[in-house]
């Protein structure tokens, strides 16, 4: 029998701690007793396996029943890839945001801007067989939140990546170059290493970008490994 496959570990401070003070609700929601181990069955690490004939992709997030949103469009590319730089196909990838004025289209969100009746916010993408997934949205606006005085969110997109079973759900943000508030988001900076937070910041892709007609921006994740992805835990 051939030993079983083990996974290069992530870095050390690559990865949010369970409890980060600065922010607040982590108080509240990390373990307060040691973790224990709990061994996977077939079942939680084989299926469901999920695929577009059950879940239609949603490629478009700017329009909404034939009718364009409001704010700028943008096209998002990526890549998924093991510690190896091998791509993982069939993923599926859920996306949600808030909308160009910063509000999701949530009952929770109570936030003063306005609705957009042509953006839900949600998407749904899978990767190709070379690891490639792509969609269009809104770039999302900046909203306040009560974890601290004055306190904005960064401009962000939700990201929810699903394995080869419901028990591998993997859930992170994708971030923008040049935002002025990730320098102050406690969110953010529960990464404590500089590097792996950058591997949190899309990059601008010309290449990507459609003329007259949309800006590109490449967000590449990585699943395991020391340059793995941030996730939240």
């Amino acid at each position: 029998m051939n030993d079983p496959l083990l996974f290069r570990p992530a870095q050390p401070g690559t990865q949010p701690d369970n409890n980060s003070p600065q922010y607040r609700s982590t108080g509240a929601r990390h373990p307060k007793q040691p973790l224990l181990a709990w061994p996977h069955t077939v079942t939680e690490a084989t299926g469901p396996q999920f695929t577009p004939a059950q879940f239609a992709p949603i490629v478009d997030l700017s329009m909404s029943g034939g009718k364009l949103a409001m704010g700028e469009r943008i096209i998002v590319r990526g890549r998924v890839t093991d510690e190896d730089d091998r791509p993982v196909a069939n993923t599926m990838i859920e996306v949600w945001q808030a909308n160009a004025a910063g509000r999701y289209n949530h009952p929770g969100d109570q936030h003063d801007a306005a609705l957009d009746p042509n953006f839900t916010g949600e998407g749904r993408v899978f990767t190709d067989a070379d690891g490639w997934y792509q969609y269009v949205t809104i770039k999302p606006g900046a909203y306040p939140w009560g974890n601290h005085a004055n306190a904005w969110r960064p401009n962000h997109i939700h990201y929810s990546l699903f394995g080869a079973g419901f028990a591998t759900r993997l859930i992170t943000q994708m971030y923008f170059p040049g935002d002025p508030l990730l320098a102050l988001d406690p969110i953010f900076h529960t990464v404590p290493d500089a590097a792996a937070r950058e591997r949190l910041i899309s990059k601008f892709d010309l290449d990507i970008t459609k003329p007259d007609w949309a800006l590109g921006y490449r967000f590449d994740v990585v699943l395991r490994g020391r340059l793995a992805t941030p996730m939240e835990g």
